[in-house]
């Protein structure tokens, strides 16, 4: 991964069965490439192979399973994630919660496999027990606001201060992002103010009248940050 980000998770969205998860993550790639900013994608498990293949930019799966391959009917083991040519996967997320110790596995797993690890945490507290096993970034959503449209950055900026504070004392080289209610460019650019490497999205684009619209307004925060001084 590279930072600033901006991490755009179709969830299972209706906009995006069929083709529309190739079309989404084709309008990310052109965004990308025209702002020079960092875009990875994340569509569900049934679409991963075909993103993978039709785009450059990353692609993360949505979750897996702490199984190994074999008998394991209906699980998606990491083996299988890597097989696609993903670039990583989400873990934990809200809507996909793991055990402690099956994230423990899991990120050691990914980490052999050469999957890069983006872990979610609802609070402060969570993500920096994350950061202790050391993922590639965490990302931190206070689960009550996400799909809500009021912005983690703009209600609840403790959060991500407190976070980016305590993730940094466990491991510095740790990136924080966030997600959560994150609708509008004055979100992104909040969320970036407030220390953390990119923002974690959903619904405010999967959901859009016009996706090339909402990308280059949620992505354009981005190149400011990443331009030198």
């Amino acid at each position: 991964m590279r930072f600033p980000i901006l991490v755009i998770n179709m969830k299972a969205y209706p906009e995006i069965i069929g083709q529309g998860s190739v079309q989404l993550a084709k309008v990310a790639e052109d965004v990308s490439k025209e702002l020079g900013v960092s875009i990875a994608v994340a569509p569900p498990l049934t679409e991963l192979r075909r993103v993978v293949e039709a785009v450059s930019i990353d692609v993360f799966a949505q979750s897996a399973d702490p199984v190994r391959p074999g008998a394991a009917t209906g699980y998606t083991p990491l083996e299988m994630i890597k097989e696609t040519g993903a670039r990583g996967v989400i873990l934990n997320h809200s809507e996909h919660r793991l055990l402690l110790n099956d994230l423990t596995w899991m990120i050691g797993r990914a980490k052999e496999l050469g999957l890069e690890q983006l872990v979610c945490a609802p609070d402060p507290e969570s993500s920096a027990a994350v950061a202790a096993l050391s993922p590639t970034a965490v990302a931190v959503e206070p689960p009550e606001l996400i799909g809500t449209g009021k912005a983690v950055s703009k209600e609840k900026p403790g959060v991500i201060t407190r976070t980016v504070e305590l993730v940094s004392r466990i491991n510095p080289g740790i990136n924080v992002i966030t997600g959560a209610g994150i609708e509008s460019g004055s979100d992104v650019e909040a969320a970036l103010r407030l220390g953390t490497k990119g923002v974690l999205v959903a619904s405010a684009i999967v959901r859009a009248k016009n996706w090339r619209e909402k990308v280059l307004e949620l992505a354009r925060p981005l190149q400011l940050a990443s331009s030198p001084p």
